[in-house]
């Protein structure tokens, strides 16, 4: 690993110590670049999530050489169980070469810090309770060659200065909007609330998926462009949460914190989803979705995981592409990083929206027109009812929402979801 340059400089600055940046710190500490991995608040720190990881975030976690044994507090889970349209379709992971057979739960307060200690294992240097606030820009090219930022309790003011800055500070992006990178409001929003409950259910071996929400607290019963979630937590509690799109009137006029409560009314009253049995309050967070941040490089700053829009319209999945992106990136860093002119590393690092498009692009474009489907009450309603009858149709479309694939030597769903990604345009 080369020496760092300074305490307050480095090859690489990555703003945001969540999967995505901790990821894209490992990557880069692991292959020998100095890098500095700048977080806001303090660990362990809580996050709205699920909690619920596929067998894609599963590998990410894998391939990190991360501790997902149980002893090590994870929960494995086999499955999807999908109820809406009053049936209830259990569906185990598919069995791929490319990804494992099993998902896992964790909570995201340790969950960010495991990935950020791995991090800090590799090499990175990580700074906690530092807020970064503007880029430092060079005034003839206006390329990024550091940020300010206030550090500690003390809130004492540092400049971090390096030729390139990794943006991977969430959905809001900061740094992003300081160098001019505004959100895309043709691309799908999402929202999620959740909350937990003590509960016997706590050790369920599958996910559970609702695809109909519905509010009964008015004169008729309405459904929502939206699913909600219980995830077994193992520890004696249960994530229970909603997603909900944009994609609808409902979306800015319904309180979802409301609403979310009322679900968990329409429970049986054993599952314990009731206010005595709630353990923290209901929060909510954004789910930037389909690239609705982009271009993914320029002047010399990247965005990662949410902060580039790279959750799974499909499903609301965030944490995998997050960790993926942050690899990617991480790779693009490193060749360029190697380059031996400054035209010669551009071009390398302007590969990176390049290989973004290439690897989820046409997928994106159908999940855009899968949110703007699901978005009709009623064509939600008839999916639900007919589609949960059909155990092959459902096995593909597990495929199809959690991503999970053979690129090659595939069976035929693989063969047909590949193609369709392929033909999609990669906007």
């Amino acid at each position: 690993m080369t020496e760092p340059l300074s305490e307050h400089s480095a090859d690489v600055i990555v703003v945001g110590a969540g999967p995505a940046g901790s990821t894209t710190a490992y990557y880069l500490a692991k292959a020998g670049l100095d890098v500095l991995l700048l977080e806001k608040t303090a660990f362990p720190r809580e996050k709205v999530c699920g909690d619920g990881l596929t067998p894609r975030a599963t590998k990410q976690l894998v391939a990190m050489g991360i501790d997902i044994s149980e002893e090590a507090g994870w929960l494995r889970n086999k499955g999807l169980r999908i109820i809406g349209g009053g049936q209830r379709l259990q569906l185990d992971w598919p069995e791929l070469a490319s990804y494992p057979d099993y998902g896992l739960v964790r909570k995201r307060d340790d969950f960010d810090e495991t990935l950020a200690r791995q991090a800090q294992k590799a090499g990175a240097r990580l700074y906690e309770r530092c807020n970064v606030g503007e880029p430092v820009r060079d005034p003839r090219t206006g390329h990024i060659t550091g940020v300010q930022a206030k550090v500690g309790e003390e809130k004492t003011a540092v400049t971090f200065s390096a030729p390139l800055v990794v943006a991977a500070d969430g959905n809001s992006s900061r740094l992003s909007l300081a160098m001019g990178l505004h959100r895309r409001e043709d691309r799908p929003m999402g929202v999620a609330v959740r909350t937990y409950f003590t509960s016997p259910r706590h050790d369920d071996d599958y996910l559970e998926s609702w695809l109909e929400l519905w509010d009964r607290r008015g004169a008729q019963d309405r459904l929502l462009p939206g699913y909600g979630w219980i995830f077994g937590m193992g520890d004696g509690t249960s994530n229970v949460g909603l997603g909900i799109l944009n994609s609808s009137s409902a979306f800015k006029e319904l309180d979802w914190r409301e609403v979310l409560k009322a679900w968990c009314a329409s429970m049986p009253q054993d599952w314990g989803y009731t206010p005595e049995n709630m353990t923290q309050p209901i929060r909510g967070a954004a789910l930037p979705m389909a690239f609705n941040r982009q271009p993914h490089y320029t002047k010399g700053l990247l965005l990662v995981g949410d902060a580039g829009g790279l959750v799974n319209p499909f499903n609301g999945e965030g944490i995998a592409y997050a960790m993926e992106s942050g690899q990617i990136a991480a790779d693009v860093i490193v060749q360029a990083h190697a380059r031996a002119t400054p035209a010669q590393r551009e071009l390398a690092l302007h590969s990176y929206p390049k290989v973004l498009k290439e690897t989820y692009g046409g997928y994106y474009t159908l999940g855009r027109a899968f949110v703007k489907l699901i978005g009709n009450p009623k064509v939600m309603k008839i999916a639900a009812q007919r589609g949960l009858t059909h155990p092959v149709l459902m096995r593909f479309t597990l495929k199809m929402l959690a991503n999970l694939t053979d690129p090659t030597g595939g069976d035929a769903m693989d063969r047909v979801i590949n193609g369709l990604s392929k033909v999609a345009p990669k906007a």
